[in-house]
Parts: structure tokens; C-alpha cells; sequence
């Protein structure tokens, strides 16, 4: 490797650690990270752009998956668009950018939907959002779209071969996945190791009590990452392709053990993220073979649109959406009732229920279902189940084989992995897809090396901590935040409100309400600003169920189809979410109390001096507002430094 190509590689992974300290999840938070991973991410857009030299006033750029592109442009005018690939940058990201001229982006339904993807739905309509959105369905690869962009610019300022390096290294697969700084540790000694090494732990961010630790209570919503993780990855993107194979093999086994489904029943698809794993399923079923009846799916209204939206695009194949009890749990009662009815005694005349799709945990309610009941019952009258596994993962033991699963999809940024990867775990034989078609997909999920490493890190860490542990531990937390969160004024919980309930040992650490009638997205600003806190808002792309719980009746909810229709800016009624990960702490909860209890006492802002470059200054509220933007417009300087100034 040339001095030119360390140089480069250094400085990528420099950018990195950068955009890791600040990571979050892009569009829909008001917290200074996901400020600034969403201004980064729209900065990658600008410099792909850059790099080929196109005028933004005319293009945009859509970040997709391999296997996305293809769909995506075969949808596009020949001669809109141009394609940057994984190839050209010479990095192994699983990202590919197509730069497209506005004026030709395709109306209509997206070619995969899920979340993001929508503005506004309900049970029978779809307001879809804007290019580009729109197009990116699920939360997108955000950590390695910077990576791409920074690696483009890289290219244009030092020459193209920077990544391309015919001597890349060598190294054991055992080396990178189980060996690192935690060795020989195991329990909650590993735990509480692996927590110090989070990315960003100490990062100071402004706020009206002066700079002060960012609070990370975002977890549903994407996850950060640890020292070990990062490392398998950046050592991983210097690796030579066979190397790559032996990971990814080696990562399905991990998988594999850590979900219990055994290789001679179930396979590993390695994809983007949990949204294209359920399009993925969803366009498998469109193959099914034709057995003379109508394929009908069930649902929840718990459902994330990830697990809903691409089930209406089975556009010939009824759906189902199931009542949840005052907990939050999906009916299995009402379950069991329209399998027999369709599947057994044939009411519904050649009606078959053939799929049901149910989320392992709601990431509105937190409520984990029962899938091993639930398995039960759907194959006790001849259907198939898939569990939406993406709230699940990180936070229960799961059990494919155990619980009867047919499918299960699940992403890596919410497990602590956050480069762009994900898995469709699929019982053997269920695929319809011809040998072509099944390379394809694999190489497209498989395009992304380092994603697929950062997941079999992350598993076989909280393998050697113990679900047990890390369930005890944020159930702990859980229990305490709940507690103290339901004794302040003005504070309105949804779902399992009791933490001594009994049903409250089958509830993650999300926590979901209403503060003194304030808007969410005004709620969570004030959190960010008084506290540093970071915490998501809105309708969590839970739409229907959101408006279920803040009582939406029909007459409204046609009235916001149509202010939404006219009107495009205007925000809608939604929900605060809490999301507690084990990577929190008790300070973390008691920030968040004491905060909350600030705003609900009515107490304004706290105003503080500040020494700024020897002159006192006082910091109000509006001037914490502009240093959150200095702090965005900061994080993007360090991470996309201008390397003409550092090659030459």
C-alpha cells in the first residue's frame, strides 16, 4: 500500500470517528446529533453532486443499495440519471449514488416503501413524501453515505486509486470478530467496559445550563456504536475480498447461533436494513405459487410502516390489521378468530390467510408480543409468520426456531452496528426467486463487508454479556424511568403505565407521552435546549397507531388528508418517545427527570454566564439556538475537511 493510500485511509477513518461521535438518526429529531447526522447525510448529497460536477439546482441524489439502483433506475428515463458505484470509490459500502435530474423522478408510488418514505397514511390512503425520501425507504446507511461522500472527495482532490489498492491486507477473520480490548471479560463486567468505549460518551454539546454531556435517549430510532465495533470495521474496509467472504460467511454462523436458527432449516440474506428485508419478503409472496385461492394478509396496528406499507403494495392480496389491547398487545384472541374463519371453516369463500406479519416489539409501545404463542397459532391453521424483529433484537432473546418463526428481518443500527447492514432470516425453500435473482440479492446485501462485520461483532459481545444480563439491566432502568417520569405534572404515558405491573416484565425500555399538552416537536427542542437531551417525536412512522392512541377519529383524520394535501408543511399531532438502550445510565434518566420538571413547573430557561474568550456573556435560550447551529455547521467542518490542504 502506498504512503498516498495510508493517507487516504487514515483520514477516511478519522471522518468517521467524527461523524460516530455525533451519530444519530436523520429528519425526524431535535436533538444537536441528529442536527448534525442529518445535516451531514444532506451534505454527502451536495458533495456526490460536486464530484460530478452537476448543478443542484437540477439534480438530486438518492442513496441506495445495490439491488435498490437497479430497481430505482429502471424506472428512470435513459440519459436522467447517472450512477456512482461501490466500485468507483474502491470502499466496500454497499452504498451507491444515483444522481438524477428532478425534472424526471419518477410519480407515484415508490418502487419499495416503508419508513420514511411516507408523510402521512392511514388504514386506506398514503400522502407519500418528497424526492428524495421518498426513495430512500428505511432508515438509510447514513454512516457509510458519509463514508462514500468523504471517500469521493478524497478522489477528487488526490487522484482516482486512492482506495484501490492491489496489496490490501490480510488478517485472521477470528482476529477481527473475537478478539479485542474486552477480552476474557464476560457478564456485566464486559457490559460496563463496553459501555465506556461508546463513541461520543463524553461529548459536550450547548445548552441553557452551559455546555453539558449529550444525552442519547434515542435508541428506537438508531443506535450508536462501540470502540470494538468501529475497529472490526475500518480494519475490515483495508481487508482483501476473499477476507470479506470468510467475514461474511463466519458472521452468517453468528447470526445464526445468536437468533437459535439452524443452518439446515433457516438461511441468512444479509440486506440494507429491516425495511428492504420486508420488501424483499413481501415481493416473494407475489411468487407464490397460485393454489387457486386469494392470499390474504394479517397485521397489527401496532405496525411500523416498514411492516405495512409493503404489504399494500401486494396490491391483489387483502390486509388484515388486528386490534391491540389498552396495553398495547396485539389480540391473539381476535387472531386465532380470523384464521379459523378463513383457513379452517372457509367463510370468506376462497379466501386464504397465507402470511402474518407481526412486530416482536412495538417502537411506539415498547410492548414485546408473545411470538412463540403467536407462531402457534398461525401455523395451527396452514399460515406463515414473519416477525418484524428491528426493536427486538437488541433488547429480548429470540428464538427462530423455537418460536416457529418463517421469517424474520431485523437491522444492525439498532444493535449498536450502525454501517448500513441488515438480515432476512428465512426458513429454507420458502424463496420463489430464480438462481439469478437469489445471486443477485445475496451480492447486493453482500456488497457491504464491514456492515455485516460490525453485526457479527456486536452479537457475539452481547453473546458473551448474556441477554439475561443486559434484559436485567434495562429493565432496571426502565423501572426507574417510569417511575419517576409518571410523578411530574402534566406528564401522560401510553400503553403499560404500572413499572410493578406484571405485564411490564414484556415491555422494552421505550416510554412514549404527552407533556402539558405541548407539541412533540416543540417538547423535544426544549429537551435539546435546556438538557442536551436527545429524543424523537412525532408519529415514529407509526401512523396509525399514533393516531389511535392520541384519538384521531375518521371525520379528522379525512380532515388531515386534506390540510396535508393542500397544505405541505403543516405538522400533525404526535408523541414524545423516550428510548432507553444498554448503553444508558441512571444520570441519563435523572437529566431527562430533572429537565422535564423544569419545563413542567413553568420555569423559564435558566440563564448562565459563560467566559467566551475572556469577555462574560450571558447565554440565553436564543443564543444556545445559534450555538446548536455553530455546533451542526462545527461537526461538519471536522468531518469533511477540505483535503487539498492536507494531501499536498
Amino acid at each position: 500500500m502506498t504512503d498516498k493510500s495510508k493517507l487516504a485511509f487514515r483520514e477516511l477513518e478519522r471522518s468517521i470517528t467524527a461523524a460516530l461521535e455525533t451519530y444519530s438518526n436523520v429528519h425526524r429529531g431535535t436533538g444537536h446529533h441528529s442536527m448534525v447526522s442529518t445535516g451531514l447525510y444532506e451534505q454527502s448529497r451536495e458533495l456526490v453532486l460536486d464530484y460530478l460536477d452537476l448543478p443542484p439546482e437540477k439534480y438530486t441524489v438518492i442513496f441506495c443499495s445495490p439491488r435498490r439502483t437497479g430497481k430505482f433506475t429502471g424506472n428512470l428515463k435513459p440519459g436522467s440519471f447517472r450512477v456512482i458505484t461501490g466500485e468507483e470509490t474502491g470502499l466496500p459500502l454497499g452504498v451507491q449514488a444515483v444522481a438524477v435530474q428532478k425534472k424526471h423522478l419518477p410519480e407515484g408510488t415508490p418502487f419499495e416503501s416503508g419508513g420514511g418514505t411516507a408523510r402521512l397514511m392511514a388504514s386506506g390512503w398514503v400522502i407519500w413524501d418528497k424526492a428524495p425520501d421518498k426513495f430512500e425507504a428505511g432508515t438509510p446507511a447514513i454512516i457509510n453515505v458519509i463514508a462514500f461522500a468523504k471517500a469521493l472527495t478524497l478522489l477528487k482532490s488526490s487522484g482516482p486509486g486512492l482506495f484501490h489498492v492491489e496489496d490490501k491486507e490480510k488478517c485472521a477473520v477470528a482476529d477481527i470478530l473475537y478478539r479485542d480490548e474486552t477480552d476474557g471479560l464476560t457478564g456485566r463486567e464486559l457490559l460496563e467496559k463496553l459501555r465506556a468505549t461508546r463513541i461520543g460518551i463524553e461529548t459536550q454539546v450547548p445548552t441553557t445550563a452551559g455546555w453539558t454531556r449529550y444525552v442519547n435517549l434515542d435508541n428506537s430510532a438508531s443506535t450508536p456504536t462501540f470502540t470494538p465495533v468501529w475497529d472490526a470495521v475500518r480494519r475490515t474496509w483495508r481487508l482483501a475480498p476473499e477476507t470479506h467472504r470468510e467475514l461474511i460467511a463466519e458472521v452468517g454462523k453468528i447470526c445464526a447461533g445468536m437468533l437459535h436458527a439452524p443452518p439446515d432449516t433457516y438461511e441468512v440474506i444479509f440486506t440494507s436494513n429491516t425495511t428492504e428485508a420486508i420488501n424483499l419478503a413481501a415481493e416473494n409472496l407475489k411468487r407464490d405459487p397460485d393454489t387457486g385461492t386469494e392470499t390474504v394478509i394479517v397485521s397489527s396496528l401496532l405496525e411500523h410502516s416498514s411492516n405495512d406499507l409493503p404489504w399494500r403494495q401486494v396490491t391483489s392480496h387483502p390486509l388484515i390489521r388486528l386490534n391491540i389491547d389498552k396495553e398495547g398487545f396485539t389480540d391473539l384472541i381476535q387472531l386465532e378468530k380470523v384464521l379459523a374463519e378463513y383457513n379452517r371453516d372457509g367463510i370468506h369463500g376462497n379466501q386464504r390467510i397465507k402470511l402474518v406479519a407481526i412486530s416482536g416489539a412495538s417502537n411506539v409501545l415498547g410492548v414485546c408480543n408473545d411470538p412463540e404463542a403467536i407462531g402457534r397459532i398461525v401455523h395451527r391453521y396452514g399460515a406463515r409468520l414473519l416477525v418484524d424483529a428491528a426493536q427486538l433484537v437488541a433488547h429480548r432473546k429470540v428464538d427462530i426456531s423455537g418460536f416457529d418463526i418463517d421469517y424474520l428481518a431485523f437491522s444492525a443500527h439498532k444493535v449498536y452496528a450502525p454501517f448500513g447492514s441488515g438480515a432476512l432470516i428465512v426458513r429454507k425453500a420458502l424463496l420463489h426467486f430464480n438462481p439469478q435473482e437469489m445471486e443477485a440479492i445475496r451480492k447486493s446485501g453482500e456488497e457491504n463487508p464491514g456492515g455485516i462485520t460490525a453485526l457479527g461483532k456486536i452479537f457475539h459481545l452481547m453473546g458473551r454479556i448474556g441477554m439475561e444480563v443486559i434484559i436485567r439491566e434495562e429493565q432496571a432502568l426502565h423501572h426507574h424511568a417510569l417511575s419517576e417520569l409518571s410523578k411530574i405534572k402534566g406528564f401522560k404515558g401510553y400503553g403499560i403505565k404500572d413499572p410493578d405491573a406484571p405485564s411490564f416484565s414484556c415491555k422494552a425500555g421505550v416510554i412514549v407521552f404527552d407533556f402539558k399538552n405541548m407539541f412533540s416537536n416543540k417538547l423535544a427542542q426544549e429537551l435539546a435546549i435546556r438538557g442536551g437531551i436527545g429524543v424523537r417525536f412525532g408519529c415514529h412512522c407509526a401512523h396509525i397507531l399514533i393516531k389511535k392512541l392520541v384519538g384521531v377519529g375518521p371525520f379528522f383524520e379525512r380532515f388531515q388528508w386534506l390540510i396535508a394535501t393542500l397544505f405541505t408543511s403543516v405538522r400533525f399531532p404526535g408523541l414524545t418517545r423516550v428510548s432507553l438502550g444498554m448503553e444508558n445510565s441512571r444520570e441519563d434518566v435523572d437529566t431527562l427527570v430533572r429537565v422535564l420538571k423544569q419545563i413542567g413547573n413553568g420555569k423559564q430557561p435558566d440563564k448562565i454566564r459563560s467566559d467566551t474568550q475572556g469577555q462574560k456573556d450571558e447565554l440565553t435560550r436564543e443564543k444556545v439556538v445559534q450555538s446548536m447551529n455553530e455546533y451542526v455547521e462545527e461537526a461538519g467542518r471536522r468531518v469533511f475537511t477540505d483535503m487539498r490542504q492536507v494531501t499536498c
